[in-house]
């Protein structure tokens, strides 16, 4: 008699059951906040956290419902690869995106017309400059790093990543952290640090997400089929340990209490000075470019079809930046009360990180040899190629710019912004870009992108909207650093600073043009990823004509 194989029965995990617990428990924790909180900005989102801890335990019901008795790593042999989350970070990266390029836009405009502040506490441009550097750099680059990282480290582990529940808590955990800062900055919630304005509560919120996001990188690690690490992967893993420890060192801080928005930082003095510094050009160093550098040795070659130039090179590269860049955070306070020593170390790691940034730089460029006519015909890959030579232009600059003696010209100037927006917009944004348009279509599965003539569009048009952006903060800057300094035969100052002010306002109006642009070709980005999705692609691929040689 042949006895039937008993029908598994469906049960909530342990990490399901954990999360309801750990979700009510939460909500119950941000329910007493809100109503004994002494600030209406901080009821506020203790209010936010109720909800989204109601809104999670019912999203983990339904999906308790809705899924099968178990997930499977593998269908068929092939690796089961969870993209859901990827899908929502690439989303949320792209409405990121355009919201901090909007905002971007509207603070410098509100330089070149002052009466754009509107008379309003939360639309004036100490609310809002805060808004955009953390929507730009936090919301649209954080999101592009964790699309990526997830999808690479499947994608070259041969693995599905690892967790059920954790990588979306990691995905929707960030971006609920990023609401509640922009959300606190508009109200006036800030610990007013650069890069690190949101207050303890929030701080200590996206500490839980990153460590969980630094479990679910190195699980998945640690269960790869593929037995090489690719290079990629230890970028991406010195970004997330880098950050975590930078962000645990400069926002050390004690609370005035539960029910309060308000801490006090640790540090005090020049002790704080520093480790603000050590963290802000860190966080340049680690966030924006360990982690996009990440980006570039897989999307590139995957683009372009070809191995990577030098894989000896990107381990030299690697090791030599990751060591170099974090002592290079001392050159922010030249001339200030840090001791000479500390300011030179600065400096000098400063100037010695040229080499392994143009290393990563060449790495990435001539990993196209052999394919180089592809520049004609892939305007995606032209994005990601043009982005390296931003990187390379701003990573010359900026330790030129470390030295005392143009340090002495250049800070607190416009052409420390320019300088900022060359690397931020052209090697961040523009190898985001690329890797995104690889990405909707591969996520989707569609053939390609809806229309490469759209990518052509953006590319030329936020092209020219870099140029004009940059070069504007150049001159101004370089005037604006002349002018201070300029004195009359009698010793006394030539120009008082609202003179300053005044030389500056042609060059603030061709910044915000400069910024429009940008602004519609990330628009018309938008556009195509969005009929991408919808429609898949509304031309037939362009034939690509066999090139000759000349008679």
């Amino acid at each position: 008699m042949v006895q039937a194989t008993p029908t598994p029965q469906k049960t909530m995990s342990g990490g399901e059951v954990f999360a309801i617990l750990a979700y009510s428990a939460t909500a119950l924790l941000c329910l007493v906040v809100a109503a004994k909180a002494v600030d209406s900005g901080y009821a506020f989102h203790a209010s936010l956290g109720v909800l989204a801890c109601l809104a999670s335990i019912i999203a983990i019901g339904n999906r308790y419902l809705a899924r099968p008795v178990c997930v499977p790593q593998e269908i068929d042999g092939r690796p089961n690869y969870n993209f859901g989350p990827i899908k929502f970070a690439t989303a949320a990266s792209v409405f990121w995106g355009i919201a901090g390029f909007s905002v971007g836009l509207l603070i410098a405009s509100q330089l070149a017309w002052p009466w754009l502040n509107l008379d309003l506490p939360w639309t004036n441009f100490g609310r809002m400059r805060p808004l955009h550097t953390s929507a730009v750099v936090f919301a649209f680059g954080g999101n592009v790093l964790i699309a990526t990282s997830f999808y690479v480290v499947q994608k070259t582990c041969r693995a599905r990543l690892a967790g059920d529940l954790a990588p979306w808590f990691v995905v929707l955990g960030y971006n609920l952290f990023i609401v509640i800062a922009g959300t606190g900055y508009l109200l006036g919630i800030t610990q007013g640090k650069e890069y690190a304005e949101p207050e303890w509560y929030a701080d200590l919120f996206l500490t839980v997400v990153w460590v969980t996001y630094l479990m679910v990188f190195l699980a998945t690690l640690w269960k790869r089929r593929e037995p090489h690490i690719f290079v990629a992967n230890w970028f991406y893993l010195a970004f997330i340990v880098t950050i975590a420890v930078l962000h645990l060192g400069n926002n050390a801080s004690v609370p005035v209490s539960l029910y309060s928005p308000k801490s006090y930082i640790v540090w005090s003095g020049v002790q704080d000075a520093m480790f603000q510094w050590w963290y802000g050009h860190n966080a340049v160093g680690f966030f924006l470019t360990a982690g996009f550098l990440a980006i570039m040795y897989y999307f590139i070659p995957k683009r372009a079809e070809r191995p990577i130039y030098s894989y000896r090179l990107s381990i030299v590269h690697f090791w030599a930046l990751i060591f170099l860049y974090i002592w290079a955070g001392p050159h922010h306070l030249h001339y200030t009360a840090l001791p000479d020593w500390a300011q030179t170390l600065g400096m000098t790691f400063s100037i010695m990180l040229w080499m392994p940034s143009w290393g990563g730089m060449i790495n990435g460029l001539m990993t196209l040899s052999g394919a180089w006519d592809k520049l004609r015909t892939d305007p995606v890959l032209r994005l990601m190629v043009v982005s390296l030579a931003f990187y390379g232009m701003s990573t010359f600059e900026g330790p030129m710019m470390s030295i005392k003696a143009v340090n002495s010209l250049s800070h607190y100037t416009d052409w420390t912004i320019g300088h900022v927006h060359s690397g931020a917009l052209g090697w961040v944004a523009y190898v985001s870009f690329g890797a995104i348009y690889c990405l909707v279509p591969w996520l989707w599965n569609r053939r390609q992108l809806y229309s490469l003539r759209l990518v052509d569009w953006h590319f030329w048009i936020s092209t020219i909207g870099i140029v004009l952006y940059i070069s504007s903060m150049w001159v101004a800057g370089i005037m604006q650093g002349l002018m201070w300094r300029a004195y009359t035969a009698l010793g006394f100052l030539e120009y008082s600073f609202i003179e300053t002010v005044d030389a500056m306002h042609p060059y603030y109006v061709i910044r915000a043009m400069g910024g429009a642009l940008f602004l519609i070709g990330a628009l018309i980005m938008t556009f195509n990823l969005i009929m991408t999705v919808r429609q898949g692609e509304a031309e037939e691929a362009e034939p690509v004509g066999v090139l000759a040689p000349a008679a």
